[in-house]
């Protein structure tokens, strides 16, 4: 049954919090774009096209690949996913955002036209509930520890402080935070390429006895040296982000134990695919996955979650729940409960248009 339709919808979504700020920009909105594929059965599947100008594109560009696409997709038939993902790769350098919209879409409408979720195309679910961790933007000490104790009022038991680059208030932040919601809460930290490798090491003298559980990507992305040189130095696990951009830099990561975790997204990676591969190169490689935040509506935490029911091993809580603090979203509720997502049931991702 082939593809008859390939409909583009403009997501624009406001944040709870218009100042929510990282180390790269403040995001005061997302403007993503959704693809609907319908075969000549009126089966429909939805890919998400993720559009933050730091992270991916603009929603121009998001537009703009889309598009280009789309006469690529009609006429086909979705269960050629291979094939025709092939030829989207070669078709346009980079746009893996786009790339994963396409995919993504394409996986949902093979999973709801055989009745399966959407985990089943990725091998099957090991777990129907993936455990929550909160992001904590970048803002001045006492506020973000105001903001950690909201959050872990909800129930959330592991948190994510955003940092800045600036050693002094870095440690503040990460201080007053600890101060603030006890022992028992995990914390993880994201500079988001803020330091170099030596000054984050310098960093850690101060920031080591408020119990860090993980650190993300403190080094710019390209500097793989100085990425290794943290993980050999820390006694924590430091995680890649944005150094992997691809299931070859995955490869890389796993050859030259480069971090101890790599951050998976569906987005990052262009799609499902290439998700899965990524997946089981790092389980090889005893490299541990984690499911980063990829900011969205309930549809791209939706498909996520699938994802990482597929993880045959998830030993740190995800970042699935950040739609919980944007506005605007037109698809289906996915809740949080207790600082838990439940994957969400029946064909394909689950999620819906409301």
């Amino acid at each position: 049954m082939p593809i008859v339709t390939a409909e583009l919808r403009p997501c624009v979504q406001r944040q709870e919090d218009a100042n929510w700020k990282f180390a790269r920009a403040t995001v005061p909105e997302l403007r993503g774009w959704v693809l609907l594929l319908t075969d000549e059965s009126g089966n429909t599947g939805l890919g998400y096209a993720h559009a933050i100008p730091a992270i991916t594109t603009h929603g121009e560009g998001a537009e703009a690949g889309l598009a280009f696409f789309r006469p690529m997709l009609l006429g086909r038939d979705p269960a050629d996913l291979a094939a025709i993902m092939d030829l989207v790769e070669v078709s346009l350098a980079g746009n893996r955002s786009v790339k994963a919209a396409i995919d993504m879409a394409l996986h949902d409408l093979t999973a709801r036209r055989a009745g399966l979720p959407l985990s089943a195309l990725m091998g099957g679910a090991f777990r129907d509930r993936i455990p929550q961790s909160r992001i904590v933007p970048i803002k001045a000490p006492a506020e973000m520890a105001a903001v950690a104790a909201g959050l872990v009022a909800k129930g959330y038991s592991t948190l994510k402080l955003k940092l800045a680059g600036d050693a002094a208030l870095d440690a503040r932040r990460v201080a007053e935070v600890r101060a603030a919601i006890g022992p028992d809460v995990a914390l993880t930290l994201d500079p988001n390429q803020s330091y170099s490798a030596k000054g984050f090491i310098a960093a850690w003298k101060a920031i080591e006895p408020h119990d860090v559980a993980l650190v993300e990507q403190p080094v710019p992305a390209a500097d793989w040296a100085g990425l290794a040189l943290v993980t050999r130095t820390l006694p924590v696990p430091v995680e890649a982000d944005e150094t992997v951009e691809s299931v070859a830099d995955v490869l890389r990561v796993i050859e030259g134990r480069v971090a101890d975790v790599v951050n998976l997204k569906i987005t990052k990676l262009g799609g499902i695919r290439n998700f899965v591969t990524a997946a089981r190169l790092l389980e090889a490689g005893q490299i541990a996955p984690r499911m980063g935040a990829a900011f969205g509506p309930a549809l791209l935490q939706g498909a996520s979650a699938h994802a990482a029911a597929s993880l045959r091993t998830l030993p740190f809580a995800c970042e699935l729940s950040e739609h919980d603090h944007i506005l605007d979203d037109p698809f289906t509720p996915l809740p949080i409960e207790g600082g838990v997502i439940a994957v969400p049931p029946g064909p394909g991702c689950g999620i819906a248009y409301a």
